[in-house]
């Protein structure tokens, strides 16, 4: 996609219409480099290289990687873009949790996979900036350097003594602010549940075989 298209979305008044047709465009950019994009027509890459004389083999897991990696970076800089317009944005990564009801409605032929979701809207609050960790927690020098419990400790300790996330362990009723995530929220049951859709999802989309 051009920039111009995309400060064209951007216009648009209607904010359902801007994510749909983001949400389209952006399913389609996934497997722009290999398979799909989506312009005037739908053109499938695939398709061209074979009347090409090509042999085109992007079914398969690799393949689905890259192209992922290609429209989660597209859609970090839609959001920049969004921004610069007065828009607010959310990137919600639990696209993938429940793909097949999106590519079920949205009609997604084969070697084309949602993989996020961007809420996008004016918004009316100006809320503060949510606590971050300090950047030496993140931030690994030529080698990965491994977590130990005191470094664990030292990163989270302010984070965990915030009034607002002790109110939060207490309202969850858990010991730390990790169980919340661990036990309540993104449960190990839940992932391998979700795991299974997903796998089942990129097998009918034609990169697995199972």
């Amino acid at each position: 996609m051009y920039r111009e298209e995309v400060d064209l979305m951007i216009g648009f008044k209607s904010t359902s219409f801007v994510l749909c047709a983001f949400l389209f465009y952006y399913i389609s950019f996934c497997l722009k480099k290999s398979h799909f994009v989506l312009s005037e027509h739908h053109i499938s890459f695939c398709r061209i290289y074979k009347a090409r004389k090509g042999n085109p083999g992007y079914d398969n897991f690799l393949s689905f990687l890259n192209a992922a990696t290609d429209a989660l970076i597209y859609c970090q800089t839609f959001c920049n873009l969004a921004e610069t317009k007065g828009l607010g944005t959310c990137f919600l990564g639990t696209t993938i949790y429940q793909p097949q009801p999106i590519i079920d409605a949205l009609e997604l032929p084969p070697l084309v996979f949602p993989v996020a979701t961007i809420t996008l809207g004016y918004p009316d609050e100006n809320p503060p900036q949510p606590d971050r960790l300090p950047l030496e927690a993140i931030i690994h020098e030529e080698t990965y350097t491994d977590y130990t419990p005191e470094r664990i400790n030292q990163f989270y300790d302010a984070k965990e003594n915030l009034e607002e996330n002790k109110r939060f362990v207490e309202l969850n009723q858990t010991e730390t602010l990790a169980q919340i995530f661990t036990d309540i929220r993104y449960k190990k049951s839940d992932n391998e549940v979700l795991s299974a859709s997903l796998l089942k999802a990129l097998e009918q989309q034609g990169f697995l075989t199972l």
